[in-house]
């Protein structure tokens, strides 16, 4: 019989280690009730991995039990996801929604999140006031988003006044400009190509010099968007080995400016354009903005091969996050002690600074 028993407890162990192998993430601290579950709609994403390093240290600083769970940027297996974390007993559900574009979606999730009578953050990637508001322990932390968009257009009008020759390489009196969206249907990147451009074009006519001219008169949408949805360098930088292969110097079309929508997708056109002989010493310069201030785009700008981006604050997003859920287990206010632009009685903004190594 002790034998027996044995045995069934080295097989209740197996199967629980293995059920917490497979949502994957770290954990540390206590709280009662159950460990908070933080839903990341990816692993990969270089700027929410700044965020996720920050909102761990802040939890176990807090001595809050977390776990993260990696979306892989499937909706069905973040739903999964939610859905075993509730089972498990979580206490709060801090989610990082994979499809930001699906109002479906995050209705879901708060639907889940209502019925098991969960405190509930969104993070990050914008999700809608009314569904958000509809559950009084529902919460969203993001930013602006449309002055992520803005601050680069005007970041970018500025470097151009000041550089209008040396960026014109095709000496036609115009810049031909390239512009990488990370994801269609998320408001972020909708914002984020539409006033990059326009508050440039805005700033040049101001001068009296023509509009930034996309580079491919056949592409009616003026961007080229990373079709995976991830914001990704290394599709920032097939889509820029691509231009180069038909676009030139040479040929009088050369593209003369690079707008991305995040960082990695900038970084991608940099490494294509350190390949062809650009942004390199004793290279020609194409200027390169994007947006989020990683470490990375940092380095880049200080060794001058990208000229500027938008600084996302990944601790600042993640000491919201953290108070939130705190606040929202303990039945305290939603936003107490918490640090940010206030909008509503449903989310907070925190903001964004220009950052070009200066």
């Amino acid at each position: 019989m002790k034998k027996i028993l044995a045995l069934l407890l080295a097989l209740v162990m197996v199967f629980s280690l293995a059920a917490c192998g497979e949502a994957g993430g770290e954990s540390g601290g206590n709280n009662e009730g159950g460990e908070v579950a933080v839903f990341w709609y990816t692993f990969g994403d270089t700027y929410l991995s700044s965020v996720r390093a920050a909102m761990n240290a802040s939890f176990e600083a807090a001595g809050v039990a977390y776990h993260d769970y990696d979306g892989n940027t499937s909706q069905t297996t973040q739903t999964e996801q939610i859905q075993t974390a509730i089972t498990n007993g979580a206490s709060c559900l801090v989610v990082n929604i994979v499809d930001a574009s699906s109002d479906d979606a995050t209705q879901a999730i708060v639907d889940l999140a209502k019925n098991a009578d969960l405190p509930l953050v969104f993070f990050n990637r914008s999700v809608s006031e009314e569904i958000v508001s509809s559950y009084e322990k529902a919460a969203y932390v993001g930013t602006d988003y449309t002055m992520a968009g803005h601050m680069q257009g005007a970041m970018i009008g500025e470097y151009l006044l000041a550089n209008y020759d040396a960026v014109d390489l095709n000496g036609d009196g115009e810049i031909s400009y390239v512009m990488f969206k990370g994801q269609e249907g998320n408001m972020e990147a909708d914002a984020r190509t539409q006033f990059g451009v326009e508050d440039a074009d805005a700033a040049l006519a101001g001068a009296g010099k023509p509009a930034l001219k996309f580079y491919d008169d056949a592409n009616a949408s003026k961007y080229l968007v990373d079709q995976n949805g991830a914001w990704s360098a290394a599709q920032g930088q097939e889509y820029m080995q691509t231009i180069l292969a038909q676009y030139s110097e040479a040929n009088g079309n050369m593209v003369e400016l690079v707008i991305a929508n995040n960082d990695d997708m900038g970084l991608g056109a940099i490494a294509a354009l350190q390949a062809a002989g650009y942004n390199v010493e004793g290279g020609k310069y194409i200027p390169v903005f994007g947006v989020d201030a990683t470490d990375a785009a940092k380095e880049k700008i200080a060794d001058g091969s990208m000229t500027g981006t938008i600084k996302q604050d990944a601790e600042g997003m993640a000491n919201a996050v953290v108070q939130i859920a705190q606040n929202l287990v303990a039945g305290a206010g939603t936003f107490d002690n918490v640090n940010g632009d206030l909008e509503g009685t449903w989310r907070v903004n925190i903001p964004y600074s220009a950052y070009t190594g200066e």
